[in-house]
């Protein structure tokens, strides 16, 4: 698996840095089939991709530059959107033209081994490391290995409802993601498990404290502000307080039968010194059910893979 990772894992590692950089480590390599990568510096008016090699001039034909390129399945935004990021590629041939040698890559080669030797084993409720690359209304797309992506839905992203994805993630960041399902050759991701039941959060924090917390929403009886990412509290009405604004909030009261945490809000900010950054519960790469609820709830809410 180590092999089949979101691009930008391998690059500056010594082993990648040292084929990339040798004509006869590449040799190697395209009898070997290894998998590598390599910043992709221009796509040419064809689409054709071409990458820094140090070695030689690297290569990557527009039908070679992704999956679904060549049936059109594919848009060419995936592959003009690689410009000036690492991109992953088997050695498959060397050639010659008036510049000189150069070496034929393939970005789908790597790709199709990827989801044949890896993704297509994998099972819902499997945690896989993944990279995020955009960001929509509607969800996080992430890379689950050598550039395939999936998207990880808005609501599926945490506890906690946020209004973008951008609240959430940046682009660049390194996440983990389980497999929700798998169907027609598509992967389906959730977030949320990860990120701890309600008593796992709630533990974090005790009655009459005063912590930092953001604004999610404002209804006409109360603000729900988020403690952490899966645990939000409801504050009493005030006036001048705005969405993802932060707050110092005075936690009131922390009610585990009914799974509420009662805020009264004391200051509102446009910064805070602290933000509520993303804590990983599960330390297996494998999950069967969550459940979210605590224990003293008559409420079950839970995730079965």
């Amino acid at each position: 698996m180590t092999e089949y990772l979101p691009e930008g894992f391998l690059f500056g590692t010594a082993e990648n840095d040292a084929c990339i950089k040798s004509f006869q480590a590449l040799s190697e390599c395209k009898l070997s089939g290894k998998i590598l990568e390599a910043p992709c510096i221009v796509c040419d008016s064809r689409h054709n991709l071409i990458v820094d090699l140090p070695a030689v001039r690297g290569f990557i034909p527009r039908e070679e530059g992704a999956v679904g390129i060549a049936e059109g399945t594919t848009k060419d935004i995936a592959l003009i959107s690689r410009v000036n990021k690492p991109v992953c590629f088997t050695v498959k041939d060397f050639a010659r033209d008036e510049n000189g040698i150069y070496a034929v890559l393939s970005r789908r080669d790597a790709q199709e081994r990827a989801f044949s030797e890896y993704i297509s084993k994998l099972t819902p409720g499997d945690i896989i490391p993944a990279r995020v690359t955009h960001l929509e209304q509607f969800g996080c797309f992430v890379d689950i290995a050598c550039g395939i992506p999936s998207l990880i839905p808005i609501d599926l992203i945490s506890v906690s409802r946020i209004s973008h994805p951008s609240d959430r993630f940046h682009v660049g960041q390194d996440i983990k993601a389980v497999i929700k399902s798998l169907e027609n050759g598509r992967v389906f991701l959730t977030h949320k498990e990860l990120l701890g039941t309600w008593q796992q959060n709630a533990d974090m924090f005790s009655a009459c404290e005063t912590v930092t917390g953001i604004v999610r929403s404002i209804e006409d009886y109360g603000i729900f502000v988020e403690l952490s990412p899966n645990l939000a509290g409801l504050a009493e009405p005030r006036e001048g307080i705005t969405v993802n604004s932060y707050a110092s909030v005075y936690i009131k009261a922390i009610i585990p039968e009914k799974m509420k945490i009662k805020l009264i809000i004391v200051n509102a900010f446009d910064t805070a010194y602290h933000n509520n950054e993303l804590n990983y519960f599960i330390d297996s790469d494998h999950i069967d059910r969550w459940v979210y609820s605590s224990d003293a709830s008559k409420k079950i809410i839970e995730t079965v893979f």
